[in-house]
């Protein structure tokens, strides 16, 4: 189904198919109701959009310290997870998402936070452009949040996988996530199984949280391309 339309004449860039898909998702959005907002590039086009129906939402609950900076700065207040029981819908980007809506996510650092806030959301909407569209997970490097005395055993875990894990740098140094703790980024993985493979993950001593979001998968997906926003459900 196709949900709005994108100008004919030229192609869009990247950064206007996120501006596309951020506004669509305001549809999504219940007036009167507390909204989660994940973290990214295209996350942030959905906040600059929120900012227009600002008066008709108490606020939002945020996965990141950068969203939550970002929706301040539009006049949104921010809401602490822990004191919200439930929240109508939870929208966020993905690195990847597949077929049947599980997704790779984490680039940005704030996978963790992310799946905390999805988890109390009834309806998950991801946001993406058409290149996120993948038949298998594992083609983008895995996030996979870890407790750093835990890191050297993980990568020798993944290995035996066929994976190769790498850990995140950040101006020369470890970067540390928003709950202070490092990502382990991890390449040669075909993820066939999504639940069975966040299941194994999760179990590993010192694993926070793995960036397959099988269990917190995708409700729809709108999916930006040339023809405009193709509204996507699983």
């Amino acid at each position: 189904m196709k949900h709005a339309d994108a100008p004919s004449s030229a192609p869009l860039s990247q950064d206007a198919l996120k501006t596309l898909v951020g506004r669509a998702a305001l549809d999504y959005v219940v007036p009167g109701e507390i909204v989660g907002v994940g973290t990214g590039s295209t996350v942030n086009k959905f906040i600059d959009a929120l900012a227009t129906m600002r008066d008709r939402i108490p606020g939002a609950v945020s996965s990141s310290l950068a969203s939550t900076e970002r929706l301040r700065a539009a006049g949104i207040t921010v809401f602490d997870a822990e004191k919200v029981e439930s929240l109508a819908v939870y929208i966020d980007g993905a690195d990847e998402i597949d077929g049947r809506g599980f997704m790779v996510k984490g680039g940005g650092a704030a996978l963790t936070r992310e799946k905390i806030v999805a988890a109390l959301a009834r309806q998950f909407v991801c946001i993406a452009d058409v290149s996120k569209r993948v038949e298998v997970l594992g083609g983008f490097p895995l996030p996979v949040e870890v407790i750093p005395m835990a890191e050297t055993r993980i990568v020798r875990d993944f290995a035996a996988q066929g994976g190769t894990a790498t850990l995140r740098m950040r101006d020369g140094q470890p970067l540390v996530t928003d709950n202070g703790q490092h990502i382990l980024d991890v390449t040669g993985l075909r993820i066939t199984d999504p639940l069975a493979f966040e299941n194994e993950v999760s179990r590993w001593p010192g694993v926070v949280t793995v960036g397959v979001f099988a269990h917190q998968k995708a409700h729809v997906c709108l999916l930006a391309g040339a023809g405009g926003v193709e509204t996507l459900r699983y």
